[in-house]
């Protein structure tokens, strides 16, 4: 089995985070509001545990992953607090859109949480590349 680094895997997870923004981008223009939701919030969720691959954690439940980054990288600053807005909703959002009939988000709403998915990951990879030459 290859000997993958902490580095190797976080690379994995933010390109997963990139495949997903893509994908929420193209479900979008096609009118597929549901489904570019759920798309947007895991380009976010990747992300997240791009940066967690670093420190070596990883967990089961969505709600951890969560909260530990919201710890470790938001309220110290690392990260702008301003994006704990931005996971909360697209957590909501992603859960209504998957999971509750009849909720319909509207055009608007799901372009705001694309555009915020994509700020995340521009903001995340700036991040992790700094970490990755840190070495």
């Amino acid at each position: 089995m290859p000997d993958f680094t902490a580095i190797d895997l976080s690379r994995y997870r933010l390109e997963k985070s990139t495949e997903m923004l893509a994908a929420a981008l193209r479900d979008y223009d096609d009118g597929d509001n549901a489904s570019a939701n759920n798309r947007a919030y895991y380009c976010i969720f990747h992300a997240i545990r791009a940066v967690l691959a670093l420190d070596g954690e990883d967990y089961k439940k969505h709600s951890t992953v969560i909260g530990r980054f919201t710890v470790a990288y938001l309220k110290t600053e690392i990260l702008p607090r301003r994006f704990g807005r931005l996971i909360s909703n697209a957590s909501l959002i992603r859960n209504r859109s998957d999971y509750e009939d009849f909720f319909i988000c509207s055009a608007e709403d799901t372009r705001r949480l694309i555009d915020g998915a994509r700020e995340f990951h521009a903001a995340v990879s700036a991040y992790l590349e700094q970490r990755y030459t840190e070495g």
